[in-house]
């Protein structure tokens, strides 16, 4: 149960970890810190699952993985001090007030000390733990050692104070949010590290307590079990909590990627017609749905540009007649003024492979009170809709009809 337990929490730690990812490319130093914190926690929590742990012990180095997991919990932990640093913002105020100045020096603090402790856990680990055979769960095959208790000590002492801090500031800020969501998700992650600050406190608390007074080694494994199982209640905790608030912005990013998925047949046609007005050159639809080099806000709004000055420069090969003679085509269309654009950009596009360019710019397309590039990308995406579905026949057709209006 422990085990499947196990692999469900680090599946969704990696989860998110994957969808915070973007902050490593054009994040903050904010963004950057709580990803790195859920890497690596994702990291650690696969150290935990038998099967990556089963792995590194082929490497000849006994416990291995249980040295491997503790390093990756502690560099988790400094990024979540430097994220709960970073939370408060660069004050310019003269009084800064003192929860948020003990905060900023505790991250300060923790490099070093993480330094100093990653120093002294592989001192410990490689002088005072007893490993002349490989464990099978760290903690309780070395029940009853000093040496591990003092090692699994220096360890704890980073979470313990990750966790105080953290609830603090998280349980604080849940009072003061503005939404309900918000509110909500850090409540649930400031509940989930005061379950920290209690677990690992039982861990010491078990491994001092082994040494001081034997107990037998199904007590022991029984201990362990249940703090571990409460250690990945903790960790779901968090990865729900920081769901939560998340959930609009999810919403909004899928729609955005639907919204470019949707326009790409146009915005193609149209920078391929002009090269050089989209700021690099076109990939495939699957290529552009999987750029990483700008958030998918920021492309739509250039995407919405690139049609823009494209339908600008269509202006100078389509016929003076062809957008009167797209509105009459299409004037029984359920949607007509999207479907009258949609049809003049693509009898323009095809006037382009064979006319030459005018000197004059013929009439310009309809202004639309844009207020925003979503309201701008939710007018494109029913033109699009309608260019989607244009025949030749039909461009042919209208180039046709308008060369007849244009004799008249």
């Amino acid at each position: 149960m422990l085990a499947y337990f196990q692999y469900l929490t680090a599946v969704v730690m990696t989860a998110i970890a994957v969808w915070r990812s973007p902050a490593v490319h054009y994040g903050d130093a904010h963004r950057r810190a709580l990803w790195g914190g859920y890497a690596g926690f994702a990291v650690a929590l696969w150290l935990y699952t038998p099967a990556v742990a089963q792995a590194v012990d082929r490497i000849p180095v006994v416990d291995l993985s249980a040295l491997l997991r503790h390093f990756a919990s502690t560099a988790a932990i400094i990024a979540s001090l430097t994220y709960v640093a970073t939370s408060y913002g660069k004050s310019t105020e003269a009084a800064v007030p003192r929860y948020v100045a003990v905060s900023r020096w505790i991250a300060r603090a923790s490099y070093r000390a993480g330094a100093i402790g990653v120093t002294l856990l592989v001192i410990l680990f490689f002088t005072v733990v007893d490993r002349q055979r490989q464990s099978e769960n760290f903690i309780s095959d070395h029940a009853g050692e000093w040496g591990a208790a003092a090692y699994m000590t220096v360890f704890y002492f980073f979470p313990l104070v990750t966790s105080a801090v953290c609830g603090y500031q998280w349980t604080r800020a849940a009072r003061e949010a503005e939404t309900t969501s918000m509110r909500i998700g850090l409540g649930v992650m400031g509940i989930s590290m005061w379950m920290g600050l209690l677990h690992t406190t039982a861990r010491i608390g078990i491994v001092w307590a082994a040494v001081l007074f034997p107990m037998s080694p199904s007590t022991m494994t029984t201990l362990v079990d249940l703090t571990a199982m409460w250690m990945n209640l903790l960790f779901l905790m968090v990865a729900a909590g920081a769901s939560i608030p998340t959930t609009s912005a999810a919403a909004a990013r899928w729609k955005t990627w639907r919204t470019l998925y949707r326009l790409y047949p146009m915005w193609l046609d149209l920078v391929k017609a002009f090269p050089g007005t989209s700021l690099y050159p076109p990939g495939s639809r699957l290529a552009e749905m999987l750029h990483m080099h700008a958030p998918s806000d920021v492309r739509l709004d250039r995407w919405t540009q690139d049609i823009a000055d494209a339908c600008d420069k269509l202006r100078y090969y389509a016929p003076e007649t062809l957008l009167w003679a797209a509105e009459e085509a299409t004037a029984a269309h359920s949607d007509p003024e999207p479907a009258a654009e949609a049809y003049w950009i693509a009898a323009a596009l095809r006037s382009v492979a064979f006319a030459q360019a005018s000197p004059y710019a013929t009439v310009a397309l309809p202004a639309k009170p844009f207020v925003d590039t979503d309201s701008e990308a939710a007018w494109l995406m029913r033109v699009s809709a309608v260019y989607a579905q244009i025949s030749k026949a039909d461009v042919e057709g209208l180039l046709r009809q308008s060369e007849k209006l244009g004799l008249e």
